[in-house]
């Protein structure tokens, strides 16, 4: 099979999406099949550029990190993607990449699906807050529910997102197919060197949330519940591992709570060298974001034993399992400081925990089974125009 995936966003850009197109990616040549992939040209090169067609892109300015591809210039190439004679398009963000899969589907007379990895209505008015709140989800619905019911197949990381979807009048098929994990997730890290490399004592408790840091991830709750458990825990750390638009508002919370001895920022980590190192240093994964669309970091924690205590809501619903590695606790500073003091306290059952936690990651949760489901939609949307002569 040959598929052409096409993204707003991918490496060295730093996300779940990039992340989750690597994934599939990796496990579909693996299998056999032929992937390139759309994307912007940050101007940096990655060690996957040899399956990847950059696009010059240009800058957006309330969100420095991303780039917008140049649609003229992606349509450019079309005599060369036309030859590449492609099954199917695969389309990952709702920006120029939505678009410019629409017209390519079109022109090369394929199917096209697209993943949601986004829950937009909860993320819009972050990043356009001149908007009043109301009239921005009620655009995100309206923009999310035009664009999937105009492609032949919708791919939801998680059933919650699915049900989102289907309540704003998706119509168009649909599957879960969320993100596996690839086997160098499982492979254990060095938690007492990255101890050591960051100057954190070895007895110290020792929280961890790894992923971008934006302000829809709700990482302020994190500070705020820093700020309650650092009274029955004072030594307790937080790390933040990540960057994003709201590093400059937590700098300024973390110092308005006082709690720069308890957490620490230190930016993006190597995926491959240092974050499962990363991971395995933590006592615990703390995470609260409510509009995950799956969230992948908690399977990512749990390979590496770690417990996790999040709340869970819409996609994080589908991953956590109370007691298979995680405690779920509720969207309430006290009572979630509370969840996890109790684990810090208590080695044995954290212990415990961890090992639950490998154990649900592993026996579910493994990206060759996702890759597999993903390819049997792929089928079942080409096979119906294979049987047309032309």
């Amino acid at each position: 099979m040959k598929i052409l995936f096409i993204s707003d966003v991918y490496f060295p850009r730093i996300n779940g999406v990039s992340t989750s197109i690597r994934t599939f990616v990796h496990e579909f040549q693996a299998l056999g099949h032929h992937v390139d992939l759309i994307a912007p040209d940050y101007g940096i090169t990655t060690a996957d550029e040899h399956w990847i067609k950059r696009i010059p892109a240009r800058g957006i300015y309330f969100d420095p990190e991303d780039k917008l591809m140049r649609y003229g210039q992606a349509l450019d190439r079309l005599i060369e993607l036309r030859r590449a004679n492609y099954d199917l398009i695969h389309i990952h963000t709702p920006f120029v990449a939505h678009y410019l899969g629409l017209k390519l589907a079109h022109l090369l007379d394929v199917p096209v699906v697209e993943t949601y990895h986004t829950f937009f209505e909860d993320y819009l008015h972050h990043y356009l807050p001149w908007l009043p709140s109301g009239f921005s989800r009620s655009f995100a619905r309206f923009v999310s529910r035009r664009q999937c019911n105009a492609v032949d197949a919708i791919i939801a990381p998680s059933q919650p997102m699915l049900d989102v979807l289907r309540a704003y009048g998706v119509k168009t098929l649909a599957e879960v197919v969320p993100t596996g994990l690839q086997a160098h997730s499982f492979v254990e890290g060095d938690g007492a060197r990255f101890r050591e490399q960051h100057g954190i004592p070895a007895e110290r408790p020792l929280l961890l949330y790894v992923g971008r840091v934006a302000f829809e991830k709700s990482i302020d709750f994190l500070l705020h519940m820093v700020d309650v458990l650092r009274k029955q825990q004072p030594e307790v750390l937080l790390v933040i591992a990540g960057e994003g638009p709201a590093e400059a508002s937590l700098h300024a919370l973390n110092e308005q709570l006082g709690l720069q001895a308890n957490v620490m920022f230190i930016g993006y980590l190597d995926r491959e060298k240092e974050l499962n190192s990363c991971y395995h240093a933590a006592d615990i994964f703390v995470f609260a974001s409510r509009s995950e669309t799956q969230g992948l970091v908690l399977l990512e924690a749990m390979a590496q034993a770690v417990p996790v205590v999040a709340i869970a809501e819409l996609g994080t619903r589908s991953i956590l399992v109370e007691g298979q590695g995680a405690h779920i606790a509720e969207a309430d500073v006290q009572q979630f400081a509370g969840r996890v003091h109790q684990l810090l306290q208590d080695h044995e059952e954290r212990a415990a925990l961890g090992q639950a936690a490998h154990h649900y990651a592993s026996k579910h949760w493994t990206s060759r089974a996702q890759a597999l489901r993903m390819l049997q939609l792929y089928q079942r949307l080409i096979e119906p125009r294979s049987n047309f002569p032309d």
